[in-house]
């Protein structure tokens, strides 16, 4: 094995002369164009306009670790974890392993008529993760599981009303749509069949907690509410972090209004920001509390762990399965999500999730140029940029040309949201950092 082969997944990046849009990936990227839905395309040809600079992306050919190589031999390190899907590092030896062992057994069971030991061992340790007596409901998305505990209030109150937060991203399928506050244009094509039954009230950051609990309470007075869906911290939508003493007051006015409060820790859970669920740690007692992304190690599974006393409103259904799916409980997302618990369960991962956290807090702890904040929400974090959009896309493309993959988000586009993989090395830090300091001296 060569040197640059063992270190793949620690390795600082390596860039051909060709840079991030090579001559394999340019012909790969012109196919994908001919055939993927043109909405990816012209969002990608808008950034271009936005920027000025070009936004192809790269094609993905392997993943390790904190690295990922592209379709032209390009190393690069991984901010984003890949949509915070790899909490652990990419291919995780135990998730492969476990894959690797599950594939030669069983690829795909009954769903929830006949299911694998899998699905049944997985619902268990799920429903361990909360200190109450839970049902769990598993879906494929993280959308999924939010549609999940949006029925389950349905249910469970008789009622249709929702309130969700300015800011909030929940998914983009149908139920979950509706309830996205994050960008009204997302919503906007599609109003005539949404429900039209959900309020957005302010987001209860330190700043505006005092106007989201009254709004929240003003939208819950007339008695049509039976669910609230909060982000204990904003992910896609910038980064903001709501303070304990707020996401306590949110799911009081909620329980005292009749209503069921949602925790979807898609982003935030399964330690990302520190405990297994950020809200059940700042003592709000979710009715339902919605995981997905770290959970699969890279495979498609998510869940809705609700209390054993609302859950029961499902048992009134007339004996049929009214939400299911042919996927429901996989085998083998089922085996790799029981990896990445069991690993997440152990002090090596606690170690480094820590670790790596510290790190990051310690790296962008010195001014950046142009940067009006840094938040650090364990191994979520966001780094607000002065100029827009504009700049912060423009700041993206030059870190991936330099090797480092970074999103934009928040409602603005003008916050880079980090959510890197906890086996970053301190050097793979301290070199992002300073690629990210020359980036923005440049743009």
């Amino acid at each position: 094995m060569t040197d640059a082969a063992h270190l793949f997944g620690r390795s600082l990046p390596r860039m051909t002369s060709a840079g991030p849009n090579g001559p394999r990936t340019r012909a790969l990227v012109d196919t994908l164009a001919r055939y993927e839905c043109p909405g990816l395309t012209a969002r990608r040809r808008r950034r271009e306009e936005l920027s000025g600079a070009p936004h192809d992306p790269i094609v993905w050919a392997r993943a390790s670790g904190g690295n990922v190589e592209d379709a032209d031999g390009n190393v690069y390190v991984d901010l984003t974890g890949g949509f915070g899907v790899a909490l652990l590092g990419h291919a995780l030896p135990t998730v492969v392993a476990a894959v690797q062992s599950q594939a030669g057994r069983l690829l795909h069971a009954l769903g929830d008529v006949s299911p694998s030991r899998e699905k049944i061992a997985l619902e268990a340790a799920l429903a361990a993760l909360v200190p109450w007596p839970a049902r769990v409901i598993l879906g494929v998305s993280g959308a999924d599981a939010v549609e999940a505990a949006l029925k389950t209030a349905r249910l469970a109150t008789g009622r249709a009303g929702i309130v969700a937060f300015e800011g909030g991203y929940h998914g983009l399928s149908y139920g979950a749509l509706a309830a996205c506050g994050y960008r009204e244009a997302f919503r906007a094509p599609f109003a005539g069949q949404l429900n039209p039954s959900v309020r957005f009230v302010p987001y209860p950051s330190a700043e505006s907690a005092e106007r989201s609990l009254s709004s929240l309470r003003e939208a819950l007075a007339d008695g049509s509410v039976g669910a609230v869906l909060l982000e204990p911290v904003l992910g896609r939508g910038g980064v903001v972090v709501a303070p304990d003493a707020a996401l306590r007051a949110v799911a009081a006015a909620t329980r005292e209004a009749g209503a069921l409060f949602l925790a979807d820790e898609i982003y935030t859970g399964l330690r990302r920001t520190g405990p297994w669920f950020r809200s059940v740690a700042a003592g709000c007692e979710p009715d339902v509390v919605v995981t997905g992304k770290a959970l699969g190690g890279g495979l498609p599974v998510s869940a809705a762990i609700v209390r054993e006393d609302v859950a029961q409103a499902w048992g009134d259904c007339a004996g049929e399965a009214i939400h299911t799916s042919t996927f429901l409980g996989n085998p083998m997302a089922a085996a790799a999500a029981l990896a990445v618990l069991e690993a997440l369960h152990g002090s090596d991962a606690e170690s480094a999730l820590a670790g790596c956290a510290a790190n990051f807090a310690a790296a962008l702890d010195a001014p950046l140029r142009g940067v009006r904040s840094v938040v650090t929400a364990g191994l979520l974090l966001g780094v607000a940029l002065d100029g827009g959009s504009r700049r912060a896309l423009a700041v993206c493309r030059t870190l991936l040309e330099a090797g480092y993959i970074v999103l934009t988000g928040g409602a603005a586009g003008d916050v880079l949201t980090l959510t890197p993989p906890a086996c970053l090395t301190s050097a793979q830090i301290d070199a992002f950092v300073a690629a990210l300091r020359d980036a923005l001296d440049r743009s």
